[in-house]
């Protein structure tokens, strides 16, 4: 067993598809979101720099925490260690973004 826990979370926003390792992962206080804390990044040599990990360092840098809807999360993982976080661009979306649904629907009203 591991002493420290890390998760891989995968989720995808506005046509990419992003791989972020993170401390900690729970359930959000608004409904719908997944609440990721302390991301992490690999520390790599500094010779050798990683563009796809700079522009998440970028993105993530001063994010303490950040809540990701629901609908967006691929995968959830928990890992032995990191590995490199990246961002891919989505493959067969063709530029068209999916119609925005609601995955909480109200049961159906029964009859009498």
């Amino acid at each position: 067993m591991p002493s420290r826990r890390r998760y891989k979370v995968i989720f995808h926003n506005q046509g990419k598809i992003y791989e972020i390792f993170a401390k900690s992962v729970s359930q959000g206080e608004l409904f719908g979101f997944v609440v990721v804390e302390g991301i992490v990044f690999g520390e790599r040599s500094q010779v050798v720099v990683d563009p796809g990990e700079e522009s998440l360092k970028n993105e993530f840098g001063g994010v303490r925490r950040c809540m990701i809807p629901l609908h967006a999360i691929i995968r959830i993982d928990e890992v032995d260690k990191e590995g490199s976080s990246r961002m891919t661009a989505a493959k067969g979306d063709a530029g068209v973004a999916p119609f925005p649904s609601s995955i909480y629907n109200k049961p159906p009203e029964k009859k009498s």
